[in-house]
């Protein structure tokens, strides 16, 4: 009898399915769900069956023309979590190395334990404002690094990372014959600021995102992978192992969504507008949290001036029904992740029993 297979699971995604549900939930990291009105879709919008094929043409026109990635670089994912997957799986072998940055998103990690990789991590440094330093992946890169892998904005802490010191991590990369793997899901919620797809700042850049997070579409699933095109074409014939074909519904209403995008980035951006700012103060009339304030996204990751999160987060659920993301699962027992992209009097009102369980955590110490 063959050994039994190790189990492998996501604590974190576990925790958010079973345990994450409170009346005030700020633990989710995106955008309040966009009605499906708001796409404003025909029937023929809701085809079940189209044209099988590496890609839907239309979809992938989109992507390129809001990215400026050409169309063979470009593979549909079914959101991040399978983008991140199928990229890492067309990287790695098994014992192969990759370096993932601390604190980050813990399915990845994960995922690159699924799939056999040896992990290493480096720091991004709280006294350091979360900031991605080159000199720390210099300092644990090794020559059987094979990928490196960076949320950009970080998650859990929402901190953006400057193309200067993304570029560098590139060329520490490429010194050693390794990919940069760079999740962008957040990176679209940064309204305010023009950016561009850190796929084009070199060839060893491999970059993921979707549709989920900054604008409200996460039912869709509609993610994606920009990639060299060799691999690029791999990461389809993996794929044809995994997901196969997308749903062509979801297919559909993705390029109705792109057509829309004008009106959906307006409707998130006002809504983080009005959210973002009630954070903001939160912390600016709290003296026992300490907190980086990012300059743009739905999340923030602030640390608790004295224990661990954990009991913490549990009272806040038990007694206030809220919830936040206990920062055990990012590595970070001191932390949580806070998520402000939901209704506004939710948030609002969420905040105020955040600071109730707080006051009530330090009254029994």
């Amino acid at each position: 009898m063959s050994p039994q297979r190790r189990e492998i699971r996501s604590s974190y995604i576990e925790w958010a399915k079973l345990r994450s549900k409170a009346r005030y939930n700020l633990a989710g990291s995106d955008v309040l769900a966009l009605p499906l009105a708001d796409l404003h879709p025909r029937i023929e919008n809701l085809e079940v069956s189209g044209a099988d094929g590496y890609g839907f043409a239309p979809l992938l026109a989109k992507l390129s023309e809001k990215s400026g990635v050409p169309v063979e670089s470009i593979v549909q994912s079914q959101g991040t979590s399978m983008a991140n997957h199928l990229a890492m799986a067309a990287l790695l072998e098994p014992g192969d190395e990759v370096l993932i940055e601390e604190p980050s998103y813990e399915a990845i990690v994960s995922a690159a334990e699924y799939l056999g990789a040896k992990v290493r991590r480096f720091p991004r440094k709280f006294e350091a404002g979360f900031q991605l330093d080159p000199r720390e992946v210099e300092r644990n890169i090794s020559p059987r690094t094979r990928l490196i892998v960076i949320t950009n904005l970080n998650n859990p802490t929402g901190v953006r990372s400057a193309d200067a010191k993304l570029r560098m991590v590139g060329e520490i990369a490429r010194s050693m014959g390794a990919h940069v793997l760079v999740d962008e899901v957040y990176l679209e919620a940064s309204f305010d600021t023009p950016w561009q797809t850190s796929y084009l700042l070199g060839p060893n850049f491999v970059v993921t995102s979707s549709l989920t997070k900054a604008y409200g579409l996460s039912g869709l699933r509609c993610g994606w992978i920009f990639a060299a095109k060799p691999l690029a074409e791999r990461m389809w014939r993996l794929n044809d192992l995994f997901g196969v074909m997308p749903p062509h519904p979801v297919e559909l209403l993705s390029v109705l969504a792109f057509e829309h995008l004008p009106h959906i980035v307006a409707r998130a951006k006002k809504l983080l507008d009005t959210n973002r700012p009630l954070l903001k103060e939160f912390f600016n009339s709290r003296k026992d949290l300490l907190a980086i304030w990012p300059d743009a996204g739905t999340i923030a990751f602030p640390q608790l001036i004295s224990g661990h999160a954990d009991a913490f987060c549990q009272l806040l659920r038990d007694k206030y029904d809220t919830s936040v993301v206990p920062g055990r699962f990012f590595g970070s027992p001191e932390h949580f992740r806070i998520g402000i992209g939901g209704k506004t009097e939710d948030v609002r009102e969420g905040l105020s029993r955040v600071g109730a369980a707080l006051d009530e955590l330090a009254a029994k110490r």
